[in-house]
């Protein structure tokens, strides 16, 4: 390993895995960045890193120092607390955002996923209120026929 770079480990020699809090964080990097439409190449150079650095923090793998958070929330154009919202007081666990409905945590993953982000931002490139209108509306009525066919009540 070149010097300098420590893997942390545990007592019996194996690897750590990721803390959640570096995880989420990571996450929150990535949600942003995506909706944005730029490459981890693009916020790389904008913080002075490679992309694979990149790729490390958004994965959780590398830790984000405060000064490199404060870096990331200036090139995403968030303040610093957008990378913690939605985490527990413990530091374990995703809080779902409030909503007048009942979330689960799976829904909440949703928001994580490539193509939720693809989604959302090929939505807001729709310049048109009323066409982006339309596929909002489209896209609620789509679900509820399905929400319907899945409990019968079609």
């Amino acid at each position: 390993m070149p010097k300098g770079i420590r893997k942390a480990t545990l007592t019996d020699g194996e690897a750590a895995s990721p803390s959640a809090v570096d995880v989420h964080v990571g996450g929150r990097i990535r949600l942003r960045r995506t909706l944005m439409g730029i490459t981890q190449t693009q916020l790389a150079v904008s913080v002075g890193l490679t992309f694979q650095q990149v790729q490390k923090y958004e994965k959780g793998w590398n830790r984000v120092s405060a000064s490199k958070l404060w870096q990331f929330s200036k090139a995403l154009d968030v303040p610093i607390s957008f990378f913690f919202d939605n985490l527990s007081p413990d530091g374990q666990t995703v809080v779902a955002p409030s909503s007048p409905h009942e979330s689960r945590p799976e829904d909440y993953d949703l928001l994580y996923k490539r193509e939720t982000l693809e989604l959302a931002k090929a939505y807001h490139k729709i310049v048109s209120p009323e066409a982006r209108r339309a596929m909002f509306d489209m896209f609620k009525a789509v679900a509820n026929s399905m929400d319907r066919a899945n409990t019968g009540d079609a």
